[in-house]
């Protein structure tokens, strides 16, 4: 039996693992030239989500039930390219576009981070949630099993249309397909906005868009380790607090505006 090794493979949080070649297809990581996987079947991904669970949630402070049981129950690996599913797992963003797609390169952030996010959100059964960054759909269907209304917007239109195709049999969630930073005004007011990316800063119409008591989770900062803040509406008022450090793909479209120059 052939055997290879390697830090970067299904189902592992940062361990070496074996390899089997025999009886299997070799499959090469697009990213990664030189390194080989197996071709993985339902079985070894079903494993690597309870891995994800037990090595990447639990450990970092996950404790809400209703989080972790909907993190096990959707699919990571059905929303990334079929290049891209040996992958799906690892504790890092894993890409879904390159720097020629319509908007920049794209990826589907940190489960670890994004589970975080969900759990300073604090969704519960009746909320309405809003999406920012939907990409291929993943925490949509996520936020699907947690809220009772998802809006998901995505500013590219192939990985809108892949999020449609994605989330077609839940019929608790809608894709728009629109400028990150505008949301979903015509949908508002929203419970729990999620923000599946890093951004320089958070616009004042998602804000308003946030309905009473409404929070608002976002990683926002211009270098790549950046801190996620929770908004929350209180009256006329928001209170920011940040949270945690995490280090999340940038979005487009929420550059900070420099100022006008004046002669």
């Amino acid at each position: 039996m052939t055997t290879y090794s390697t830090h970067a493979a299904i189902g592992v949080h940062y361990a070496r693992v074996r390899v089997d070649f025999e009886g299997g297809i070799e499959y090469q990581e697009a990213c990664n030239p030189g390194v080989y996987f197996r071709r993985t079947t339902m079985t070894d991904y079903a494993a690597a989500r309870l891995n994800m669970i037990e090595s990447q949630v639990r450990p970092n402070g996950i404790t809400d039930r209703r989080i972790i049981a909907a993190l096990e129950q959707i699919a990571r690996e059905d929303f990334v390219p079929e290049s891209r599913r040996p992958v799906a797992y690892v504790d890092e963003d894993v890409p879904l576009t390159s720097s020629h797609s319509a908007s920049g390169p794209r990826c589907l952030i940190e489960v670890m981070a994004f589970a975080r996010m969900l759990q300073q959100a604090m969704v519960k059964p009746a909320d309405k949630v809003l999406v920012v960054g939907a990409a291929t759909g993943y925490g949509a269907a996520v936020l699907s099993a947690l809220g009772s209304q998802v809006v998901a917007v995505e500013c590219d239109p192939a990985l809108a249309a892949e999020a449609r195709k994605n989330l077609s049999h839940l019929a608790n969630v809608k894709v728009i397909e629109g400028k990150l930073e505008a949301g979903a005004k015509t949908d508002s007011p929203f419970d729990v906005i999620i923000v599946e990316g890093r951004v320089a800063e958070v616009p004042q119409t998602l804000i308003s868009q946030l309905g009473e008591g409404g929070r608002l989770v976002a990683v926002v900062g211009e270098a790549e380790m950046a801190r996620a803040n929770v908004y929350t509406v209180s009256g006329t008022a928001v209170a920011v607090r940040g949270v945690f450090d995490a280090s999340v793909a940038a979005l487009p479209g929420f550059e900070k505006k420099k100022p006008a120059f004046v002669f």
